[in-house]
C-alpha cells in the first residue's frame, strides 16, 4: 500500500494559507488506510516516503516481489510514526487559530515530533542514557544539521556544549572563536582571524577551556588548525 497523504504541512507553511486552505487540506481516509496497512505489517507493506521507492523496488525484484518481515516491520514503524507526527502538526495549527481562522500567539495544545539521529555515548552524567532527536523540520544552520566529520560516539555534553558554542559564535559578523565548557562560555572573542579570535577567546580562562567545546564562524585555516592541536 503506497500513500502520500494530502500536504497539510506545506500547505499552512504557505503565506496567506486561510483556515478553508489548512482544512481542505486535512487527508481523511489516507491516516486510516496507513494506520490499517501498518497493524497488519506481517502481510502487507506500507509506505509513506518516496525517498524508500527506489530500495523497496530493489527488493522486491530481488526477492520474487515479496519484502521480508524485517523491511515490512521497518515500514510499519515508519508509517505510524508518519501520521502521529502528521495529526501532531493538524492539531498544533488549528489549536493555534480562532472560528474565524485568526492566529493566536500559542496553540492550545502542542505535539511535538522528532527524529532519532543517533544514540549518545552517555548522559548529562555516565550512568545515564541519552538519544539525540531533531525536528522533522530542523532549522537551518542549526546544530541539528551538523555532520560529524571523525572522533568517537558524541555525548550528551557534547552536543549541547556545541549548540551553545555555535548558537553563540554565529551571532558576530567578525571572525569570531567561543570556547564553551559544561554549558559556559570560557572564551568569546573577535580577531581579524581566526587564529587570532582563538588565541584571544583561549588566553580568557585556558584551565576552564581544556576539554571544551571551540566553534569559529568561519572556515578555520592551517595555523589555526595547529594552534589549537597545539593546547
Amino acid at each position: 500500500l503506497v500513500v502520500n497523504l494530502y500536504p497539510f504541512e506545506a500547505t499552512v507553511a504557505r503565506p496567506g494559507c486561510t483556515l478553508d486552505d489548512a482544512i481542505e487540506n486535512i487527508d481523511i481516509g489516507g491516516p486510516a488506510m496507513v494506520r490499517a496497512a501498518a497493524k497488519n505489517w506481517q502481510h502487507v507493506g506500507v509506505v509513506v516516503d518516496p525517498a524508500d521507492y527506489g530500495a523497496l523496488a530493489v527488493e522486491l525484484a530481488r526477492s520474487g516481489n515479496a519484502l521480508s518481515d524485517a523491511t515490512r516491520f521497518a515500514l510499519a514503524r515508519k508509517a505510524f510514526a508518519h501520521t502521529a507526527a502528521y495529526d501532531g502538526a493538524i492539531a498544533n495549527w488549528l489549536t493555534a487559530r480562532s472560528p474565524d481562522g485568526t492566529a493566536e500567539a500559542f496553540p492550545q495544545s502542542f505535539r511535538y515530533a522528532g527524529e532519532r539521529v543517533q544514540a549518545l555515548r552517555y548522559g548529562e552524567n555516565p550512568h545515564q542514557a541519552a538519544a539525540f532527536y531533531r525536528d522533522e523540520a530542523p532549522v537551518p544552520g542549526s546544530i541539528a544539521t551538523f555532520r560529524q566529520r571523525q572522533g568517537k560516539e558524541l555525548s550528551y555534553n557534547n552536543i549541547a556544549d556545541a549548540d551553545a558554542a555555535w548558537e553563540c559564535v554565529k551571532s558576530f559578523d567578525s571572525a569570531a572563536c567561543v570556547i564553551v565548557k559544561h554549558a559556559n562560555p570560557c572564551g568569546v572573542a573577535l580577531g581579524a582571524s581566526t587564529l587570532e579570535a582563538y588565541r584571544r577567546a583561549f588566553a580568557t580562562d585556558p584551565t576552564s577551556a581544556f576539554g571544551g567545546i571551540i566553534a569559529f564562524n568561519r572556515a578555520v585555516d592551517a595555523a589555526t588548525l595547529e594552534a589549537v592541536a597545539a593546547q
